[in-house]
């Protein structure tokens, strides 16, 4: 006759081990859940790239992120419910109805600390080897789970339109842009990533939300010949430039009509002399013979179109308009270059040199033509440029007016002095965070 004592420790022990199955069950849910979701796809995508299996499975059952997580929590859900349930009527049969209490209590600590912390501290670790090798088994079971995952969305789905809400599983939150820029802001943070290489690629994302007219040189700065003027003073005029290409204009500055070249015009002028059968050759140099056709672009043409503009016609200077055809400036291969890499300067530049240094009194003197970009990037503000390019710009739009020499304002965390002013223009501010400007003060 069989003891009952011994058919009681039997069902003890088998009901001890199912709930040890299913606590297991339930840790590899939840450390799939963490590895799979914050594994990074591109490295699970550069895994992929070598040959490893295990990154292409993980890559492709996270593609559908709401199917995934809705077959990982109803696995994790059914099984977490029945060891709690097994653990009840376990105790309840050995305890009575303190039982209950005792199963609670059990359950809650087995389950934090064998099912919830220990595997996502461990999928947290090392997310994407831990990706490679849950995925497969995952997959199945999103697979089986499938249909009731798919009732499950459609309630979910339909309890959130109610409130007006409204999901797409193959919508992202962030762009891939937005996730590198976020990445290297983190790594500049940490100390993982300089400064100079963090700025070069942001510079070399942004250049797709950037327009022309943000970096053009501004008419008022352009260098032109006069089509008209005498050979002497045309030659003189191109030597004593900087720049290798100057625009050629007729009778007014907006008809422009051509770009001379430096030396398409000294290779003319050689011609010149060396014939030596016409001894008036040197005075009667036809400029516009050697000038090439403007070419003109929009001012509102993205930096990386118009860098692959320039690319494909072989050419590295254009003239910007707006939209009725007016000179607006001009803007050159070097310029979109410098979003990237920063100022670039030779023996032949004239303009002052724009690195900021701070005064005792901790204000930095700037030249108002000095772009909000270039200021943000060498002192690392975060001044806006949404409304205005250069820093007298935006001085001008925060104060509805062309200030006073002297003036100071405040805003957007900085205070701002007008130091010198021409005309109707701001040539030079001093700047300093507030922070800095109040402990000048005190």
């Amino acid at each position: 006759m069989d003891d009952p004592s011994s058919s009681i420790d039997s069902v003890f022990w088998l009901t001890c081990g199912a709930i040890a199955c299913l606590l297991a069950v339930s840790a590899f849910f939840s450390g799939s859940e963490t590895a799979l979701t914050a594994s990074s796809r591109s490295k699970l995508q550069a895994r992929a790239d070598k040959g490893e299996t295990g990154a292409q499975a993980a890559l492709r059952v996270t593609e559908d992120s709401e199917k995934l997580i809705g077959a990982i929590l109803l696995g994790n859900n059914v099984v977490n419910i029945l060891s709690a349930s097994l653990a009840t009527a376990l105790l309840t049969r050995v305890l009575g109805s303190s039982g209950v209490a005792m199963a609670t209590l059990v359950m809650t600590v087995l389950v934090l600390i064998f099912a919830e912390v220990m595997p996502k501290t461990y999928a947290i670790s090392a997310p994407e080897k831990v990706a490679s090798l849950v995925a497969r088994p995952i997959r199945l079971v999103t697979i089986i789970l499938s249909p009731v995952v798919a009732v499950v969305r459609v309630i979910v789905r339909g309890i959130l339109a109610l409130f007006g809400l409204k999901t797409d599983a193959g919508a992202h939150m962030f762009s891939i842009e937005e996730e590198i820029a976020g990445a290297l802001s983190i790594g500049h943070a940490s100390g993982a990533v300089h400064k100079e290489d963090r700025d070069r690629l942001l510079g070399a994302l942004d250049l797709g939300n950037r327009t022309v007219e943000e970096i053009m040189r501004h008419r008022s700065e352009i260098q032109m010949i006069d089509a008209d003027m005498a050979p002497e003073r045309i030659l003189e005029a191109v030597l004593s430039s900087p720049h290798t290409r100057l625009p050629v204009y007729k009778d007014e500055r907006e008809n422009v009509v051509g770009v001379v070249h430096a030396k398409d015009l000294l290779r003319a002028v050689n011609r010149s002399v060396r014939d030596q059968r016409d001894p008036m050759a040197d005075r009667r140099l036809d400029l516009m013979a050697v000038a090439m056709p403007p070419y003109f672009v929009p001012e509102t043409t993205a930096l990386d179109e118009q860098m692959r503009e320039f690319l494909k016609r072989r050419t590295h200077f254009a003239l910007v308009v707006d939209e009725y055809g007016s000179l607006r400036g001009l803007v050159t291969l070097e310029d979109i270059i410098e979003e990237i890499v920063g100022e670039i300067t030779d023996e032949h530049d004239t303009e002052a040199d724009q690195t900021l240094k701070p005064s005792p009194q901790g204000d930095y003197l700037v030249e108002g033509g000095m772009t909000i970009r270039d200021l943000n990037r060498q002192l690392d503000w975060s001044l806006p440029d949404d409304e205005a390019n250069t820093v007298a710009g935006l001085v001008i739009h925060m104060a509805q007016s062309i200030p006073d020499q002297g003036q100071v304002f405040s805003f957007h965390g900085y205070r701002f002095e007008v130091v010198t002013r021409r005309e109707n223009r701001i040539t030079r501010l001093k700047i300093r965070p507030l922070a800095a400007a109040r402990a000048g003060e005190s």
